[in-house]
């Protein structure tokens, strides 16, 4: 597996830009062969990764249209590959069309799914991955759904920013998996921070605190690369740690809220207070990040994964004027001028609540139907950087800065990897001990 990842500095400053300064006349790009389908026509798109989400992606993809055929699937794993297969052809018989030589196994399995005829690829694998996939999609011409991270650490980033120009370039769909982005309720709620309706935002506070999830044992026939894969979640170099990976929808909106411009920079703190079992890697189960804007605005996140604690995702936006109150899961979105008492709000959202995660697949697939493809943009992997950057301060134990942590080209990829590798793990960081890269598996 080989992932030539890390471009010059030069570039990463030129594609840092954001979404909407990527967007360019499409009469001037480069039309894909085979994405001119009208409502009718067959648009066939590939699986790349088949756990729970992937399953759930593919599974929405088919929802979207009665013309999107899954015609290709890859895993590490067979046994993931035949489930999520099973499963999809016995909701969706007409539109799965997957064949035995289009079932593709290892860890260069991505390679052979999009060499194939698929028009569209969805990549959902442990995140460490998805630089390299999306890279490798991008040049064979295909268009993207990406779950999120795209990303877990800078190199990776630096590679998604080239990748991401690549696709603007060729006139590429480039669909994310922030779903909040999709939610009718944060649509409706976000313009009007941007327009001014709490005045300038100076605090975001927001929280993402959730349960444990799952964890699979370690069998006797599992290499060390195959037990931190089926358990990816729990190791640094796969997951980019909760923050990155679970937290990251939590931190896009904070990110929303400041117009996606980047934090200058982060500190924090955290641990492993609850989830110690060794079954359970190395990553901390909580975190308490302060992020830090040039013009002195603040983001407070916490998040945590405990079992029997309190459990909320919400956000308050707080401006000159106003503050702004989210909270996700009742759902409630309403704003309320300063001296007003809790709860008197002047605006109040009460529109349809949509399926976000559907809503991704929904709009990617008409955009190709409409040949004006959908592009996320350099939002993105910002969002993930942040996330990075907020790791980064909490292991360390240090204030860094986000000029510091893309000159550290930190890259937490094993060196060799394969499905018969011993990687050494590394241990629980602890802050004022560890340095931000300290986290790379050694074979």
């Amino acid at each position: 597996m080989t992932d030539p990842r890390i471009p010059s500095r030069r570039a990463i400053l030129k594609t840092s830009v954001t979404a909407a300064a990527a967007v360019v006349a499409a009469s001037s790009l480069i039309i894909p062969q085979g994405v001119r389908a009208a409502g009718s026509d067959v648009i066939k798109f590939g699986l790349v990764g088949c756990g729970g989400r992937g399953t759930g992606a593919a599974g929405q993809a088919l929802k979207a249209n009665p013309s999107n055929h899954l015609v290709a699937m890859a895993d590490a794993f067979p046994d993931r590959l035949d489930t999520a297969l099973a499963s999809l052809a016995k909701k969706n018989p007409d539109q799965v069309k997957v064949t035995g030589e289009a079932k593709y196994v290892g860890l260069d399995a991505y390679k052979q799914l999009i060499d194939s005829d698929v028009q569209v690829v969805l990549l959902t694998t442990p995140p460490a991955f998805r630089p390299m996939q999306f890279k490798y999609a991008v040049e064979k011409n295909k268009h993207v759904f990406a779950e999120k991270p795209v990303c877990v650490d800078v190199a990776g980033y630096k590679s998604v920013l080239e990748t991401i120009e690549a696709a603007r370039k060729k006139n590429l769909a480039f669909v994310d998996g922030f779903c909040w982005r999709y939610k009718t309720a944060e649509r409706a709620t976000f313009p009007r921070i941007h327009d001014g309706e709490i005045g300038e935002v100076a605090n975001v506070y927001s929280v993402y605190n959730a349960t444990e999830l799952w964890s699979k044992a370690r069998q006797p026939d599992w290499s060390d690369t195959q037990w931190q894969l089926r358990n990816w979640l729990y190791f640094t170099w796969l997951s980019g740690d909760h923050i990155v990976e679970q937290a990251v929808h939590t931190i896009d909106k904070m990110a929303w809220a400041m117009k996606d411009e980047m934090p200058v920079r982060a500190w924090g703190t955290g641990g492993r207070q609850a989830r110690t079992d060794p079954s359970y890697g190395h990553i901390w189960d909580h975190f308490a990040i302060v992020y830090e804007w040039k013009n002195g605005a603040r983001g407070h996140l916490y998040c945590r994964q405990q079992n029997q604690t309190w459990s909320s995702v919400e956000d308050h936006i707080t401006g000159t004027k106003g503050v702004c109150d989210i909270s996700s899961g009742r759902p409630f979105h309403a704003i309320r001028e300063h001296g007003k008492p809790a709860g008197e709000y002047s605006w109040k959202y009460t529109g349809v609540q949509n399926d976000m995660y559907q809503q991704e697949h929904d709009e990617l697939f008409a955009s190709l139907r409409d040949n004006k493809p959908l592009f996320a943009g350099t939002r993105v992997p910002n969002s993930a950087m942040m996330a990075i950057l907020g790791r980064m301060a909490a292991y360390s134990g240090k204030v860094v800065t986000m000029e510091e942590a893309l000159a550290s080209n930190e890259n937490n990829l094993p060196d060799v990897m394969d499905m018969k590798a011993a990687l050494s793990l590394p241990p629980v960081p602890v802050p004022g001990k560890n340095k931000w890269g300290d986290f790379k598996p050694k074979a």
